[in-house]
């Protein structure tokens, strides 16, 4: 907008702001805050008047504990007389636990029964599931969380994607995925120029697409070699509940077992069997982070026909029993290992 026809409107004649609500779960990602509103704050700044304006809640009007240990506080709690134009649910660890908030749910239903925008910020995409105001959406979901959020909420299409933006409803996978998620919604809404002059003061250049995804341009490996690696990997994502044996797989993708465990060493730095396992282990940990499934039940997931032998591998692993490891939180165990192709 040019400099006199910022000075033409006056409050009288500008229209009203948005009113976004910020929905702080508990142990939410900080970032996850600052990347939802700076570029409100820019925006508003860029025109020289409010094109948004924001309360920040939580469920009881506490300050709200974040991922970096400090309490945040918020303007008010949640209450059936709000009314926003979009809400931003803004989770990181722990989404299973307030997933099952019945004034959480209900709050938010009423919200799109008002017609407002639900953004689900990182897992704050779970909490909108939970309350079936994602059932029919595809849904951006980290890879982290992709194979639990499946088993969980199979009415929603989820994707291994940066973003979406679909019919009223946002989510996306979180860290600076959420700032691309802004700025196109905000092009969408107040104009491409505005956003992209937002982008400018943030220093952020290359604002990516919604259909972008980590996991598929981290995983496009060129050479023979690699591409043997990555049939195998594929093979052994598809078996996991049912091992094959290496020497199996080997032969399938046209290699010797020797040949396979060369391959991997260089690639992935590890053999293949190894690989496997942890490919393994990494499906049931997740699973009983963000699930609700019996330990037997995540066993069998994972492969293991024997609970006794599943319990003993998965402590070697992290150091705690299956049955100790039922929550996504910040003292919870970490799977570190990549499973996916190293280096060319």
């Amino acid at each position: 907008m040019r400099e006199e026809n910022r000075e033409r409107m006056s409050p009288k004649t500008a229209p009203a702001a948005r009113k976004i609500g910020l929905l702080l779960i508990p142990q939410f990602s900080n970032l996850g805050l600052a990347l939802v509103m700076e570029p409100l704050v820019l925006a508003n700044w860029l025109m020289q008047r409010k094109l948004f304006e924001w309360t920040t809640l939580s469920v009881d009007g506490a300050p709200v504990i974040g991922t970096h240990g400090m309490h945040v506080p918020v303007d008010a709690e949640l209450s059936d007389d709000m009314e926003f134009s979009a809400v931003f649910v803004i989770a990181s660890f722990e989404a299973k636990k307030y997933a099952k908030n019945r004034k959480i749910k209900n709050w938010l239903r009423r919200q799109a029964a008002f017609g407002a925008e639900l953004a689900g910020i990182e897992t704050g995409a779970e909490l909108l599931a939970s309350a079936g105001l994602l059932d029919g959406y595809s849904a951006a979901i980290h890879w982290d969380n992709l194979e639990g959020f499946q088993e969980l909420y199979p009415n929603v299409s989820a994707k291994d994607q940066f973003y979406t933006i679909e019919r009223r409803r946002l989510t996306c996978a979180g860290a600076t995925s959420t700032l691309d998620m802004m700025l196109q919604w905000m092009g969408e809404r107040e104009g491409a120029e505005l956003a992209h002059e937002v982008s400018q003061h943030m220093q952020y250049t290359q604002v990516r697409y919604p259909t972008d995804s980590l996991l598929s341009s981290a995983n496009k490996r060129p050479g023979e070699g690699s591409r043997h690696v990555q049939a195998a990997i594929n093979l052994m994502q598809e078996t996991v509940g049912e091992p094959v044996s290496c020497d199996d797989i080997a032969a399938r993708v046209g290699l010797s077992r020797r040949q396979l465990e060369r391959l991997f060493q260089h690639y992935t730095s590890m053999p293949p069997l190894k690989y496997y396992i942890n490919l393994r282990l990494a499906r049931a940990h997740k699973l009983l982070q963000q699930t609700d499934l019996s330990v037997a039940q995540v066993g069998v997931g994972a492969g293991y026909s024997s609970l006794e032998h599943f319990s003993r591998v998965y402590r070697d692993k992290f150091g705690c029993p299956p049955r100790a490891d039922r929550l996504q939180s910040v003292q919870a165990p970490v799977m570190r290992r990549a499973v996916s192709p190293a280096r060319k």
